[in-house]
């Protein structure tokens, strides 16, 4: 009989986690990285009995590879904390942990709220993290924004839901917007990409576009239209961001 570790990341996240930590309180460990939090989320993971290392922010996929090396199983299920595991998922991750030995890791169906509404299209019908896996086949890249898990041997797909609250507010997702697109720009840079006015336009645009028309965001109603728009916004300021950073450099 195998052993399953979550592991999550947090900084700050009192009024989301209790819900994700209720959701894996069944797991045999669950590990968190916490980046300086200076709520009580500290305090509602020792209520769950985590494991809590503290440490600096090194970026999405190295912080989350410090939780997997403190995890003290092979199977690693990566949660984040505006996340929760449903009842049908958590009866069967039991049930891969208990009789797969075989499989290196599972993709799983996530399905993401956004304004309390759940987005079925815009893209988003398509969104399947590898979540779990075993730790002796993969571990996350070191990338400091999308990052995620290489691993070595077979991948399966889980069909049973992870939910996702990541935006309950406007105001929420343009904080996350400005946070990302202010990370995404600075790896661009470093990676000497160029832009402009015209192409951060374009790519905002095309963002909308894709989202609303190609990806059918029209059929999730209002909150398909206000989901595109804000998300072409967030490219916008990606590219607007890496603009500014070239024009910097020739200052």
């Amino acid at each position: 009989m195998e052993y399953l570790s979550v592991v999550i990341i947090t900084k700050n996240n009192e009024s989301i986690i209790e819900k994700c930590l209720q959701s894996v309180a069944w797991a045999d460990e669950i590990v968190v990285i916490d980046s300086g939090s200076t709520d009580n989320t500290i305090g509602i993971c020792n209520k769950y009995k985590c494991k809590v290392i503290k440490s600096d922010w090194l970026g999405f996929g190295r912080t989350k590879q410090l939780a997997v090396e403190h995890a003290s199983h092979n199977w690693i299920f990566s949660i984040d904390s505006d996340e929760v595991c449903t009842k049908k998922l958590k009866e069967e991750i039991i049930q891969i942990i208990n009789n797969e030995n075989v499989v290196s890791g599972y993709r799983i169906k996530r399905q993401t709220y956004y304004l309390d509404k759940p987005i079925r299209y815009c893209g988003w019908q398509n969104d399947y993290p590898l979540r779990l896996f075993r730790r002796d086949k993969g571990t996350f890249n070191s990338n400091e924004i999308h990052e995620f898990v290489e691993l070595e041997g077979e991948i399966k797909t889980i069909p049973s839901l992870l939910l996702h609250y990541s935006f309950p507010t406007i105001s929420s997702h343009f904080e996350k917007m400005n946070k990302y697109s202010s990370l995404s720009a600075k790896v661009s840079f470093e990676k000497n990409k160029q832009s402009s006015l015209l192409s951060a336009l374009l790519k905002g645009s095309f963002k909308f576009f894709k989202m609303y028309i190609l990806q059918l965001g029209f059929m999730d109603g209002m909150t398909g239209l206000i989901l595109s728009k804000n998300s072409a916004f967030g490219v916008y300021m990606k590219y607007i961001k890496i603009y500014e950073l070239n024009k910097k450099q020739h200052v």
